[in-house]
C-alpha cells in the first residue's frame, strides 16, 4: 500500500509517495500544503499518510539541501517505476544521468533513447513525469535550447527557477510563458 507525507523544504511542502521498494510520486509546491496534498494524491484511494521510513529519510535530506541551493545528486535515489510506460521509463533512466546544470533538447533526448524524431512523445512523458526534480525534467529544453514548458505548479516560471537555481542561464525569454506564477 502506498504511503505519503509533505516535507519542509525552501521552496515549501513538497509532497512524497513512496512503495515498498522506492518514491512514487514527487508534488512539487502548490500554493499551499492542502492543494499541494491534494494534487499529490489525486488518484490515490487506498495511500495512507505516515512519517518516511528510515531508507528514505536520506532522500528526504537531500531533496532539502537541493531546495536550498545545494549542488546535489539525485540520480540514485530509489525510485519504483511500476505502472510507468515502458518509453517513459527509457526517457527517465536516461534523464536520471543529466547532472546539475547540464540540459538537453526533446529531441536530442528522443535520440538518446533510440526513437529519433519522438521529441512531441518525450514531451508528452515529461508531462507526465511522476517524480519531477528527481528525474530531472526540468532540463529538457525544446529545440534551440528554449523554455519549453513544465506542468508543475507555476508552470514555465518554475522551470525557470530551477534553472537559474542549477546556473543554466538561457538566452532571451517570452515574456508570455512567465505568466503562471504560485
Amino acid at each position: 500500500m502506498p504511503a505519503y507525507c509533505l516535507i519542509a523544504t525552501a521552496i515549501g511542502p513538497v509532497g512524497l509517495v513512496w512503495s515498498e521498494t522506492g518514491i512514487t510520486r514527487l508534488q512539487l509546491p502548490d500554493v499551499d500544503g492542502a492543494r499541494t496534498l491534494a494534487r499529490l494524491t489525486r488518484g490515490l484511494d487506498d495511500a495512507e499518510e505516515a512519517h518516511p521510513p528510515e531508507w528514505l529519510e536520506p532522500t528526504v535530506k537531500r531533496l532539502q539541501q537541493y531546495f536550498a541551493g545545494a549542488k546535489i545528486d539525485l540520480s540514485a535515489e530509489p525510485l519504483d517505476f511500476s505502472g510507468v510506460p515502458e518509453f517513459h521509463e527509457r526517457l527517465y533512466r536516461e534523464m536520471l544521468k543529466l547532472a546539475w546544470g547540464e540540459t538537453v533538447t526533446y529531441g536530442e533526448l528522443a535520440e538518446r533513447v533510440g526513437s529519433p524524431g519522438a521529441a512531441q512523445s518525450v514531451g508528452q512523458a515529461m508531462g507526465k513525469n511522476p517524480m519531477p526534480i528527481i528525474v530531472p525534467c526540468h532540463r529538457v529544453l525544446a529545440s534551440g535550447n528554449k523554455m519549453g514548458g513544465f506542468s508543475a505548479p507555476g508552470g514555465v516560471k518554475t522551470k525557470l527557477l530551477l534553472l537559474d537555481m542549477e546556473g543554466i542561464r538561457l538566452g532571451a525569454r517570452n515574456p508570455a510563458q512567465m505568466a503562471f506564477s504560485f
